[in-house]
């Protein structure tokens, strides 16, 4: 920015004494100008007029007001000489002077004039153009237009922020001094907006302070021009406004698509695993990798006694409604407790507590979840009766002890799950359990807190493919440490 911007008043007088060839001419009659390069010499000749009165009559904030007005002049000069051979010879050899006292570069250097020109922007964006100025206002409207961007105005900031709350925006040029809430307030409110902060905001101003230029910066804002702008710098900043919109733009919407995908999975897979796996699942995909580890966890297995019977003589809806009903009360109790659904086989459904996510209490859990379920079977068989269904009996078994946990499977279709020789003595323990009980290991015993549930006499079961009896004992409820 030239010295001549800190005296706007003798900048303005030198650029009306070398404006009167050019005002001469227009006022000619025989000094025709064909739309729609009329517009641009009446805005032109008006600002001239204005920059004229202002100094005839100076205003409060003079040298505001005229650097805004020289602005103007500068730029419509620098539209019509971009079609200056479309121009009255008159106007013609009249404009560059007046361009070269308002220190246009077209003027000082006519052969770069092309180079200089606003050209078709690549990425054409709606810009807001706030300013209480109608001539810039008109004057970015107009270079902005014939870049290609959409240009909608605001008179104000109270307008500023109607609009932005309506319409979509991709650059702000905000103009710093305004009656009413100015430029910094609008800017202040933007970034305290969460659907207008990544918005660019380019201040516009025609004072040269640096402490309100970084206190703008600070605030946020993106860029800040200084009046009377160059209008290709204006463009440059505009471009980069709308990159960065444009990139902001597409990273909200692969994270929206992100976030719908995350709702897609847990809907679906939130059917058949716990929250724990879908959380996993989508917080570590690479633990999708087929594998695992060796952990301790307690097993459950529960299944619906005389199942086999029950679905011989019923219809297949109605054995299929049994089912449906069952599985959705106890799957909801199992993941309550923060248990695992490692897979329904049939009738039966096998749990797991410590698999993904180990806890020091999962042992307790599990007999607390196997003691809801059993409470919960009379709801199973109210809704049963209510449809005219059988009621039905089930039966739990619990077991502790190491597994394999993890992603067993081949790489085309794949499950979380548990093996190891403490699943097998888990579904022996639940082939020898009697209707509505629940049946614990000593090893789940042995892992409870001491009087946390009460227990039956213990029984020694010798089943098929383990060699040393088995010791287990029924839950008959929560012991004397419950409070």
């Amino acid at each position: 920015m030239s010295s001549e911007s800190d005296h706007p008043e003798q900048w303005a007088a030198r650029i009306l004494s070398s404006a009167e060839p050019l005002v001469a001419a227009i006022s000619r009659a025989t000094v025709t100008v064909e739309p729609p390069l009329d517009a641009d010499i009446n805005a032109l000749n008006e600002a001239l007029t204005r920059v004229k009165s202002l100094l005839a009559q100076p205003s409060e904030d003079v040298n505001h007001d005229l650097l805004n007005l020289i602005g103007a002049i500068r730029g419509y000069g620098e539209m019509l000489y971009e079609d200056v051979e479309l121009l009255h010879p008159a106007l013609q050899s009249a404009l560059p002077q007046l361009l070269s006292a308002a220190e246009s570069k077209q003027a000082i250097a006519s052969d770069e004039s092309e180079a200089l020109g606003v050209s078709t922007s690549e990425a054409p964006g709606v810009i807001l153009a706030v300013d209480d100025m109608p001539e810039n206002r008109e004057l970015i409207s107009r270079l902005l237009s014939r870049a290609g961007h959409t240009v909608i105005s605001a008179v104000s900031g109270e307008e500023a922020l109607e609009l932005l709350e309506t319409r979509g925006v991709d650059v702000v040029l905000l103009d710093l001094m305004m009656p009413g809430i100015g430029g910094a307030e609008v800017l202040k409110r933007m970034k305290e907006h969460e659907d207008l902060r990544a918005t660019p905001v380019i201040m516009i101003s025609g004072r040269q302070d640096m402490d309100q230029i970084i206190a703008c910066i600070q605030a946020g804002a993106d860029d800040y021009l200084l009046k009377p702008f160059n209008p290709v710098l204006l463009q440059a900043r505009i471009s980069a406004g709308i990159e960065r919109k444009r990139w902001h733009d597409r990273e909200e919407e692969y994270r929206h698509q992100l976030e719908r995908n995350e709702r897609f999975i847990r809907h679906t897979f939130g059917r058949y695993l716990s929250d724990d796996i879908v959380s996993q699942l989508l917080e570590a995909p690479e633990g999708l990798e087929l594998g695992g580890d060796l952990r301790e966890v307690t097993i459950m297995m529960s299944d619906i006694c005389g199942f086999t019977s029950l679905a011989e003589r019923l219809p297949p809806p109605q054995v299929v409604s049994i089912l449906n009903r069952y599985f959705e009360h106890m799957t909801g109790i199992i993941f309550d407790h923060g248990g695992t659904i490692d897979e329904f086989l049939g009738d039966a459904i096998l749990a797991v507590f410590g698999a993904p996510h180990r806890q020091d209490d999962d042992p307790e859990r599990a007999v607390r979840c196997a003691l809801a379920m059993q409470e919960a079977i009379s709801t199973v068989n109210a809704e049963n009766e209510a449809e005219g269904l059988p009621t039905i009996q089930h039966r739990i078994a619990l077991n502790t002890g190491s597994v394999i946990a993890g992603n067993i499977g081949s790489d085309r279709r794949a499950k979380y799950g548990c093996v190891g020789h403490a699943m097998n003595v888990t579904s022996r323990i639940e082939g020898e359990t009697h209707p509505d009980e629940i049946l614990i290991s000593a090893a789940t015993r042995n892992a409870l807190p001491r009087d946390a549930f009460s227990f039956g006499e213990a029984r020694h079961l010798s089943v098929k493919g383990i060699e040393d009896a088995i010791v287990v004992y029924p839950v008959l409820g929560m012991g004397t440490s419950h409070a």
